[in-house]
């Protein structure tokens, strides 16, 4: 498909993922992470491979195979913590505020790996808007890939998994967004790695249209004309 093509997807609620999706956090995720990596002696690079879109006890246990869970839950509280302590370099991915502005009245979730603290404070440091629904590390049993999070957002918005359109940046994030059987626009640099639907750089590249009702469904729609 050429890149100037846009690709258009209807839906009855969109699913949004929150960092590398609607902000740019990479910057604390990076010193918060290479931190950890060089307590523990691991690689960096290899390291950060495998965090995005995971909670953080999920990323330790595939880095730390040999280690008790406990222990893993127990650091990801302290970097939780930590993380949320520091908003240093967290802004807004381009277009996002647009974007969710033009989200009103259209059904929509937040689904993060983030708890209910540092997703409040990325949120307001970046100067965004956080949904009604949100879906936090507290809300599910299970992280990313896991598509727990994308599944409980579905049932809570009364709307059918084939329905939904999710936004992801990581692997983790769009391969639980097809394991729930919703289509997947990826966003982002990272995002093309792992065969989404489609992929936009940012989020100026999405025009929302809302429509009344589309193949006889009750309620309203919206059309995605993505690219």
């Amino acid at each position: 498909m050429p890149m100037t093509a846009t690709t258009v997807l209807t839906a009855r609620a969109l699913l949004l993922d929150m960092d590398g999706t609607l902000v740019n956090s990479d910057a604390v995720v990076e010193r918060v992470w290479r931190g950890w990596a060089d307590r523990h002696g691991l690689d960096g690079d290899e390291v950060m491979k495998v965090v995005h879109g995971r909670q953080g006890y999920a990323s330790m246990a595939v880095l730390l195979p040999g280690r008790p869970m406990e222990q893993n839950h127990a650091d990801n509280a302290r970097m939780l913590a930590e993380e949320t302590a520091d908003m240093d370099g967290v802004v807004a991915i381009p277009g996002a505020a647009e974007f969710l502005a033009s989200l009103r009245g259209v059904p929509h979730a937040l689904v993060t790996s983030a708890d209910v603290a540092l997703s409040a404070a990325r949120m307001g440091a970046a100067g965004l808007a956080l949904p009604e629904l949100r879906i936090t590390a507290e809300s599910v049993g299970a992280s990313k890939p896991d598509p727990e999070g994308f599944m409980k957002a579905a049932a809570e918005l009364g709307v059918a998994p084939e329905d939904c359109v999710v936004f992801e940046d990581s692997g983790a994030g769009i391969s639980a967004g097809r394991s729930a059987g919703m289509r997947v626009v990826g966003v982002g640099p990272r995002a093309a790695f792992h065969r989404p639907d489609v992929v936009v750089r940012d989020l100026r590249q999405v025009r929302v249209e809302v429509i009344e009702g589309v193949d006889g469904a009750e309620g309203g729609a919206v059309r995605l004309h993505v690219g």
